[in-house]
C-alpha cells in the first residue's frame, strides 16, 4: 500500500457537516414524508408512484451536485421498481460498489403523538420518521462522500452506486438489476454497504455477518364460516388452539430455541471472541437499548450471549395476525379461521430455501384435528457471513473511527438481513466488504418512533471517503 494521502480529514468533516445541514437532511425531509412503501407492503406502488417520486428525488439531488465525470441513471426494467444507478470515474484498479435503497416499511402502530411515520420531525441530534436511516441517507451519503473526497485532496477507485427499491421486500428485483448492469458494474474488490446498524454512536460499527429470513403467512381453517362458540365449542376445534400447536413444533415455547435444525449453524470461534468484544463495549446496553414494559425481562442477562442470541441463533416473531377481530368487536363466535405473520430469522451461514422446505412440511403434516393448514412463504433469503478482513481496511477504518468518533471502531453481527449482501459474497467472493450503517440504540427502525441519529450520519459519511481513499492506495 502507498502511505501518503493528500487528503484532509480535518476539512473534510467540515465540509460534511456542512453539506449534511445545508443539503442532505433537507433531502431527507422530504423523502420521509413520502410514503414510498416496498412493493410487498404497497402491490400498487406502480399506480401510487411513491418509489418513483422518491427516485426522482435522489436523482434530481445527484445531478446538482458537482462531481466530475458521473453519468446517473434510472434503469427501469419490465415488470421491476426502479433502480437509480450512478456511475463515477476514478483511478485504474477493481472498483467499488457502494449500495442502499429508497423503498420503506409500512407505518406501524405506536409513534407518539407529536411524531409520525410520514411526519419529518427534527429534535436535536435526531431525525425523526420512516426510512431516513432506513436508509434514505444512503443515496445522498455515498455520493457525497465521493464529492467531499476529491475536493479535499483524496482518490478513489471506480465507483458504482447502487440505490434499489425492493430492499424490504427481499430484493426479489436486484439480482435482475445486477446481471442487468453486470458489464458496467465490472471487476468488484470492495463493497461499501449503509443499510446496517451501531451498537452505540461512539464509534464506527463494522456488521461481520447478517441472519437469513424466511417471511409468510401460516393459515388455519377449521369452519366454512362462523358458528356460536356455545354450541360448537367442545366439538369444533378453536384454529386459534391448532395455531399454538403447531408454533409448539417450530419454537420451544420456554426458551424461544426454534426446533427447525435447518435454520441453525455452527458459530465460530472467530464470531464468539467478537460476541464477547462487543459485549464487553456495550454491556447492559445490548439489552437496554430495546424499549421493554415494565417488569419485562432480557431472554439473556449475558452481553455475550446476548449477541449471539440476535445475529446468530435463529428467532421466530409473529408479526401479524387475520381473522381475529377487534376486542370491541368480538362476540361469542368460534370463528373459522385464524392466520399469522411468521419472521423467522436464520443463521447467516443457513440455506433458507432447504430451511423453508423443513419448515412447510413441518407445520403443514398430519395437522392437529385434521385442520386444513397451508405455510406460504413470500419472501425469503440468505443470510451473509464477511469474509477475513484485510489488513488496509481494518487500519482504514481504525483511522477512520478515531478521527471522526474519536474511538476505535468496533464489529458486530447484525440480527436483520441484507438479501444483497449474500447474492454480492457470491459474485464477488474475493471482495471486501464494509458493512455499516446509522441505525443505533432507540433507531427502532421498522417500528414507531424510527429516527436517524444525525452526528453518526455525518460522521459515517467523512468514514467513508477516507475508506475509497484508502482503498485507491492498496
Amino acid at each position: 500500500m502507498e502511505s501518503a494521502t493528500s487528503l484532509d480529514p480535518g476539512q473534510l468533516m467540515v465540509w460534511t457537516d456542512q453539506i449534511w445541514e445545508e443539503e442532505i437532511l433537507p433531502q431527507l425531509t422530504t423523502y420521509i414524508a413520502n410514503p414510498c412503501k416496498s412493493p410487498l407492503f404497497d402491490p400498487k406502488w406502480e399506480e401510487h408512484g411513491f418509489l418513483n417520486e422518491a427516485v426522482a428525488q435522489a436523482e434530481a439531488w445527484c445531478r446538482s451536485r458537482q462531481v466530475d465525470g458521473v453519468a446517473i441513471e434510472v434503469v427501469r426494467l419490465p415488470g421491476r421498481t426502479p433502480l437509480l444507478f450512478m456511475e463515477v470515474p476514478g483511478e485504474p484498479g477493481d472498483g467499488v460498489l457502494l449500495y442502499g435503497h429508497l423503498d420503506k416499511q409500512p407505518e406501524m402502530e405506536g409513534w407518539r403523538e407529536d411524531l409520525g411515520p410520514w411526519k419529518p420531525v427534527r429534535k436535536g441530534d435526531r431525525l425523526y420518521g420512516r426510512g431516513g436511516a432506513d436508509d434514505g441517507y444512503a443515496a445522498f451519503a455515498s455520493l457525497a462522500a465521493i464529492e467531499g473526497l476529491r475536493l479535499h485532496g483524496g482518490r478513489h477507485r471506480r465507483c458504482s452506486i447502487l440505490i434499489e427499491c425492493s430492499e424490504e421486500s427481499g430484493s426479489p428485483d436486484l439480482p435482475h438489476y445486477v446481471e442487468h448492469l453486470a458489464d458496467r458494474i465490472g471487476q468488484i474488490n470492495l463493497v461499501i454497504c449503509l443499510d446496517s446498524g451501531a451498537g452505540d454512536y461512539d464509534r464506527l460499527w463494522g456488521t461481520t455477518s447478517l441472519r437469513g429470513m424466511i417471511g409468510g403467512n401460516l393459515v388455519i381453517d377449521v369452519l366454512q364460516e362462523g358458528v356460536h362458540s356455545g354450541d360448537a365449542s367442545g366439538i369444533v376445534p378453536s384454529s386459534f388452539r391448532v395455531l399454538r400447536q403447531l408454533l409448539d413444533r417450530l419454537e420451544d415455547s420456554n426458551t424461544g430455541r426454534v426446533l427447525v435444525e435447518g435454520c441453525h449453524a455452527e458459530i465460530s470461534e472467530e464470531r464468539k471472541s467478537q460476541a464477547r468484544e462487543s459485549g464487553e463495549i456495550l454491556g447492559e446496553a445490548v439489552w437496554g437499548r430495546f424499549p421493554f414494559a415494565e417488569g419485562v425481562q432480557s431472554m439473556a442477562n449475558d452481553p455475550a450471549e446476548a449477541v449471539l442470541q440476535r445475529t446468530w441463533r435463529p428467532s421466530l416473531s409473529v408479526t401479524g395476525a387475520g381473522g381475529l377481530p377487534d376486542l370491541g368487536d368480538a362476540g361469542n363466535v368460534l370463528r373459522p379461521r385464524t392466520s399469522v405473520k411468521l419472521s423467522l430469522r436464520l443463521a447467516p451461514t443457513a440455506d433458507w430455501k432447504s430451511a423453508n422446505e423443513e419448515l412447510k412440511l413441518l407445520l403443514e403434516t398430519d395437522p392437529p384435528c385434521g385442520a386444513r393448514v397451508e405455510f406460504q412463504a413470500e419472501k425469503g433469503a440468505n443470510g451473509w457471513d464477511a469474509p477475513p478482513l484485510a489488513p488496509w481496511l481494518q487500519n482504514a477504518v481504525a483511522q477512520a473511527s478515531h478521527q471522526f468518533f474519536g474511538e476505535p471502531p468496533a464489529w458486530m453481527g447484525e440480527g436483520g438481513t441484507i438479501p444483497f449482501m449474500g447474492m454480492l459474497g457470491e459474485r464477488f467472493p474475493e471482495a471486501q466488504f464494509l458493512v455499516t450503517g446509522v441505525l443505533g440504540p432507540e433507531a427502532n427502525a421498522h417500528g414507531p418512533n424510527e429516527f436517524l441519529h444525525i452526528p453518526t450520519g455525518k460522521r459515517l459519511t467523512a468514514s467513508v471517503a477516507l475508506i475509497l481513499d484508502a482503498h485507491v492506495r492498496t
